[in-house]
């Protein structure tokens, strides 16, 4: 079924380059600032350099009107350039319509000003391959830009790459405007049986309850079963899989299927002055999803995203744990954050492991949540090392910084509270299975409105551990939450939100110190949980005359040096 293309607004980003090297394929940047004075050990990165060598798409019969299909001439000129030991594949100025891009070692595919590669629309033009959906092996769409085993490759210039993603996504109705809806229905497609999501075909909406019935049956999909629900298993726009040497600077990659870029398994990834833009509706629309990749720098990238938009991830349950290949040594600088469900997100698929991580100085903006940290029993896996500093946020709908260890698939928006989830907590037993996450410092986290300004909720069968807050200014309907959590500082920190400023739940060694109060006799600190003990409060006497003790906390729980 043909689907008519509707053009739905989305935020246009302009990037901002301080790393403006010029056009020729001979000024490369110097990446060493980035890995200066690092808390983990990591070697500066630099990005691959290419042969000084052109090779124009023209020369091999791409036709600039947006109708005719390149996809020929495009695979041409990459193997001519991969076949001379490398150099630029040039896109210029116009619109280029094509099918899958598949990439050979030391290629930089480069789009001049004004260059728009427009991906199909045509689902015949992505077979379905054996890929990854969401950290799980099973088959999937062939991916717009491809690329696996591969070395030295780029994806540079100032040019924009269309995913072709509206005729792919689900929409729920209720995050479009009525005028909207109606114009999307109207385009083709069918609706769930509730009316209340449009699909792009009968075969996309029925996947979910054909899925269901194998599993009550308890048979394995089939490439057979899996053709015919093809459309349901959409690609994400750039698919690079265990690639060394990656470098993508300056384009901008819109409007994809699902994911938009998702590096996996990969070593030396380098995002420079990247926009990373989807409709703020798409579902599963994330920006950036580095899973189980070693060094990575993102700097200077813009994200106007349907999902997460920085999110570092590692495999699902058994499988991630199976991999065991964690998501490790990434640098994050100077990134802009404005529509996505998280700003900066680790998780959920975290089971093989998320360690050395460091972001600083980046802006989030409208995001759902700003700081997203989320797992849930059966992921396994550990999370540590992790240094959040200088971050700016304003207007969060949600929370400012979020721990949910009972994540259950829910956008934040619909989320339930973490308090409802922590009067249903019950202990399980530790095993594999159990997410961990621990040794987490965060410096100079600002928020101007928020529901929620921090939410830490652990498991009570493992709490979350070793979290240092330090120097926070936010104001949010609500202040700090702590649920199931051991070994928390929070120091020399600014909450303006009414009362209790603080909660504390289920927590053990918990550090308050220099906490600054609004004035009044309101209750500022909460303490509830059996097994709430030795929290501390440092700096301000005061708390304790305005501290409310639960029925089965003890007064001894409370020290105020």
């Amino acid at each position: 079924m043909k689907i008519k293309k509707i053009f739905l607004p989305i935020l246009l980003l302009v990037a901002v380059s301080s790393l403006d090297y010029g056009q020729s394929n001979q000024n490369y940047p110097d990446l060493k600032r980035f890995f200066q004075d690092l808390p983990f050990e990591m070697e500066a990165l630099s990005v691959p350099v290419f042969p000084d060598k052109d090779f124009n798409i023209k020369d091999f019969g791409a036709v600039e009107d947006g109708v005719t299909m390149n996809t020929e001439a495009f695979q041409k000129a990459i193997d001519e350039c991969a076949k001379n030991e490398g150099g630029r594949v040039v896109v210029p100025a116009g619109m280029w319509l094509t099918g899958p891009i598949y990439f050979k070692d030391n290629v930089n595919l480069y789009l001049e000003s004004g260059a728009f590669i427009q991906f199909s629309t045509n689902y015949d033009d992505y077979p379905l391959v054996e890929s990854n959906w969401e950290g799980v092996n099973q088959y999937r769409c062939t991916s717009p830009l491809m690329a696996r085993d591969v070395e030295n490759i780029a994806i540079t210039g100032r040019g924009i790459i269309d995913g072709g993603g509206e005729v792919w996504r689900p929409v729920k109705k209720y995050k479009l405007t009525e005028i909207q809806w109606n114009q999307l229905v109207s385009s083709g497609g069918v609706l769930e049986k509730n009316g209340n999501t449009w699909w792009p075909t009968a075969e996309a909406r029925d996947a979910l309850a054909y899925f269901a019935k194998l599993r009550k049956e308890n048979k394995s999909l089939t490439k057979e079963d899996a053709e015919k629900y093809k459309v349901f298993f959409r690609p994400v726009l750039l698919s690079f899989v265990q690639c060394k040497n990656v470098w993508l600077d300056g384009v901008t990659f819109q409007n994809s299927p699902a994911w938009n870029l998702h590096p996996l398994l990969c070593e030396n990834v380098v995002l420079t002055n990247v926009n990373v833009r989807n409709p703020w509706f798409s579902q599963n629309g994330d920006g950036i999803d580095l899973e189980s990749c070693k060094n990575s720098l993102l700097y200077n990238c813009k994200f106007d995203v349907g999902d997460d938009a920085m999110c570092m991830k590692s495999g699902k349950d058994k499988e991630g744990r199976d991999r065991g290949v964690p998501t490790e040594n990434v640098v994050i600088q100077d990134c802009i954050v404005y529509h996505g469900h998280g700003g900066f997100t680790i998780g959920s698929e975290m089971s093989g492991g998320v360690k050395n991580i460091k972001i600083d100085n980046c802006n989030f903006i409208g995001t759902d949540i700003g700081l997203r940290f989320k797992s849930t029993r059966g992921r396994g896996g550990v999370v540590e090392n992790i240094f959040i500093s200088n971050i700016f946020m304003k207007d969060i709908p949600t929370d400012a910084l979020s721990f949910n260890m009972y994540y259950g698939g829910f956008a934040p928006t619909e989320d339930a509270s973490a308090e409802e989830k922590s009067k249903a907590a019950q202990a399980v037993p530790v095993t594999e299975e159990t997410p961990i996450f621990r040794n987490i410092f965060m410096d100079n986290i600002y928020c101007n409105g928020a529901k929620d300004a921090i939410v830490l909720q652990g498991l009570p069968e493992m709490p979350i551990a070793g979290i240092q807050i330090k120097n926070v200014t936010m104001t949010a309907q609500r202040g700090i939450s702590i649920y199931d959590a051991d070994g928390i500082k929070i120091i020399n920190s600014k909450i303006s939100s009414p009362s209790p400023l603080v909660k504390v739940n289920q927590s053990s060694n918990v550090v308050i110190d220099n906490l600054i109060v609004p004035s009044g006799d309101d209750v500022v600190l909460k303490l509830d949980g059996d097994k709430t003990k030795d929290i501390v409060v440092k700096g301000n006497k005061d708390i304790k005359e305005k501290t409310e003790f639960g029925n089965n906390v003890s007064k001894s729980a409370l020290r105020v040096e």
